[in-house]
């Protein structure tokens, strides 16, 4: 420390920051250009730790998504997931999903934002980075509107992804009255298609674990969610408590938590550790490094 102490203001400064990069592992932003969407979706990616060191070390990648009005970079500005993360071996991926949903526009033939996470982002994250490519090192979380999405994709594409999360997801969208929505009616029957119609049900929480077949249950993903007990948004608090019954109805292995908190970044960021370290769990995860050990683990 008296080395440390002993430096001009300047080079403390720039050590400090390189030293507080390793500890947390850092941020970056791939400007990826979509072809199914037609123009360019950011996303951020955070690092752990040793990636650089441990260079020949393959990662799992939890992909966490934003909510509605929200964009790509909200996870590493508005929460500190970056710092959360820092202890795990993965890479957390945070895809631009606009207000798509994450679903396949019925009525817009170029907003394809499911496709897009599947068959665009994924394929690019594995390209660029030492991702394990394979389902049991792949995840997906996200808040209200990506809480939705994350539940979604491992209902819908249960053979990619080990671990699905949500906090505060908005699981009853597609089943809230047109009249109830005012401003977003018009965008949701656009999107989900007319009540009842075949995009509807194909995208509607629900109705998908309702009908999954009873003796595929062990290809599902591990599910988690959470909401806060003070959430504003009335149907999406009891939309989490509907679906945690129909789930335990239905002997699909899930952990649901109600907890204080509201439809907030506070409630968000206070919840990211558990998704974190449940992800962790359900993922597999590399080695430890060993103190003394040569980088590459």
């Amino acid at each position: 420390m008296r080395l440390i102490t002993r430096l001009p203001a300047i080079a403390l400064l720039v050590l400090l920051v390189a030293l507080s990069a390793h500890a947390n592992g850092r941020v970056e932003t791939v400007r990826f250009q979509s072809k199914l969407i037609g123009s360019t979706l950011p996303y951020n990616v955070i690092l752990p730790p040793d990636y650089d060191t441990s260079t020949t070390t393959r990662y799992p990648v939890l992909y966490l998504l934003h909510g509605l009005t929200g964009h790509y970079s909200d996870w590493a500005s508005r929460s500190n997931v970056a710092d959360h993360a820092a202890q795990y071996r993965m890479i957390i991926v945070t895809p631009e999903g606009n207000d798509g949903w994450y679903t396949n526009n019925a009525g817009i033939p170029n907003e394809k934002y499911e496709s897009y996470i599947l068959d665009e982002l994924i394929p690019d994250v594995a390209q660029r980075y030492r991702t394990i490519e394979a389902r049991y090192g792949r995840a997906i979380a996200g808040l209200s509107m990506g809480g939705y999405g994350a539940i979604k994709f491992g209902l819908k594409s249960p053979l990619t992804f080990a671990f699905a999360a949500s906090m505060s997801g908005a699981f009853a969208i597609t089943r809230v009255p047109e009249k109830d929505l005012r401003q977003l009616a018009p965008v949701l029957l656009k999107l989900f298609g007319p009540m009842g119609s075949d995009t509807r049900k194909a995208n509607d929480i629900f109705d998908l674990v309702e009908n999954f077949p009873a003796n595929q249950l062990a290809v599902l993903p591990y599910f988690y969610f959470d909401c806060g007990t003070e959430d504003p948004l009335a149907t999406v608090f009891t939309s989490n408590r509907d679906l945690a019954k129909l789930m335990f109805d239905k002997k699909i292995p899930h952990e649901f938590r109600e907890l204080p908190g509201d439809h907030s970044w506070a409630y968000w960021d206070q919840q990211i550790p558990h998704v974190l370290e449940v992800a962790a769990q359900k993922m597999r995860m590399p080695a430890a490094v060993k103190t003394g050990a040569r980088a590459g683990a």
